[in-house]
C-alpha cells in the first residue's frame, strides 16, 4: 500500500484510492443528503465520489489523529461489519488503542462508568485465572467463572486499555455504527468516518467520505489513521517550561 508523504503530512493519492474502489457509492436512491457535496457523479445509477475532496478529508482526518496521539490522547477503532472485523482488530492492537470489533454495548460511552466495571471484573477473573486462584472454587463454580470470562471477552475485551473516555473515535461506516456516534455527539467526542453515501455527515467531524463496503477501501482509510496517529506518538514532544 502506497502513502505519499508530503512536508510532515501524509497524504494519499488519487491512484491509490481509486485501486482500493474508494470511489463506489450507493445506489443514487439510497444517498443521504449531506453526502451530495462529495459526490463526483453518478455511473449506472451508483454514486461516484470526488476523490479529490477525499484525499483532501482524509488528509485532514489523519492531521487530527496525529494531533490526538501527540497529545497523549486514546483513539477508539469502531467497527462491527463483517468486512471490517479483522481490519480494526489488527490495525487497533498494532498501534495499541481499544477497539469495538462487533456488536456496539449501548451505554459504552454515555455508561462508561457501570461498563469499566464489567471490564474490572474481567480483568479480575482472568488475573485469578492465570495466578491458579481460581482453583479455591468448586469444579462447577469455575465453569460459570470460565463462561462468564468468555462473555465479557466477547463483549468488552478490546475495551481493557480504555480506562477513561477516549479523546476521539475512528468509525468505520457511521451509518451501521450509529448508536456509538450518537453517545459521541451527546458526549462532545469528536469522531473520524469513513462513511459512505447514505451515511448522515452532519453528524461526522473528521467524515472520510468513501467506499465502506470494499475490505480494500476500509484497510486504506484504517491504516492511513493509524500511521498518522503512531506518527503523532513519535513526534517530538514540546519541552515543560521552554522558552518559545
Amino acid at each position: 500500500m502506497r502513502f505519499l508523504l508530503v512536508s510532515a503530512d501524509m497524504t494519499t493519492d488519487i491512484k491509490t484510492l481509486f485501486e482500493a474502489g474508494a470511489h463506489f457509492g450507493f445506489p443514487r436512491a439510497r444517498r443521504h443528503p449531506t453526502a451530495a457535496p462529495f459526490i463526483f457523479g453518478t455511473k449506472d445509477r451508483t454514486d461516484i465520489f470526488d476523490l479529490e475532496l477525499t484525499g483532501k478529508r482524509l488528509t485532514t482526518a489523519q492531521e487530527f489523529a496525529s494531533s490526538l496521539a501527540s497529545g497523549g490522547k486514546q483513539l477508539l477503532i469502531v467497527g462491527g461489519k463483517n468486512e471490517a472485523l479483522a481490519i480494526v482488530k489488527e490495525v487497533a492492537d498494532r498501534i495499541g488503542m481499544p477497539y469495538v470489533a462487533g456488536r456496539w454495548i449501548g451505554g459504552t460511552l454515555t455508561n462508561f462508568k457501570n461498563i469499566r466495571k464489567r471490564i474490572d471484573r474481567l480483568q479480575k477473573f482472568m488475573a485469578e485465572r492465570e495466578s491458579g486462584e481460581l482453583e479455591k472454587y468448586t469444579k462447577k463454580e469455575r465453569l460459570l467463572i470460565d463462561r462468564e470470562i468468555e462473555n465479557l471477552l466477547s463483549r468488552f475485551g478490546g475495551l481493557v486499555s480504555m480506562t477513561d473516555l477516549p479523546g476521539a473515535l475512528f468509525v468505520i461506516d457511521t451509518r451501521h455504527e450509529e448508536t456509538a456516534v450518537k453517545e459521541a455527539n451527546q458526549l462532545g467526542i469528536p469522531v473520524v468516518g469513513l462513511s459512505n453515501s447514505d451515511c448522515d455527515f452532519a453528524r461526522v467531524q473528521y467524515p472520510v467520505p468513501a467506499n465502506d463496503t470494499s475490505v480494500k477501501s476500509i484497510r486504506l482509510v484504517a491504516e492511513a489513521i493509524a500511521e498518522s496517529y503512531v506518527a503523532g506518538k513519535r513526534a517530538p514532544q514540546p519541552v515543560a517550561g521552554a522558552q518559545k
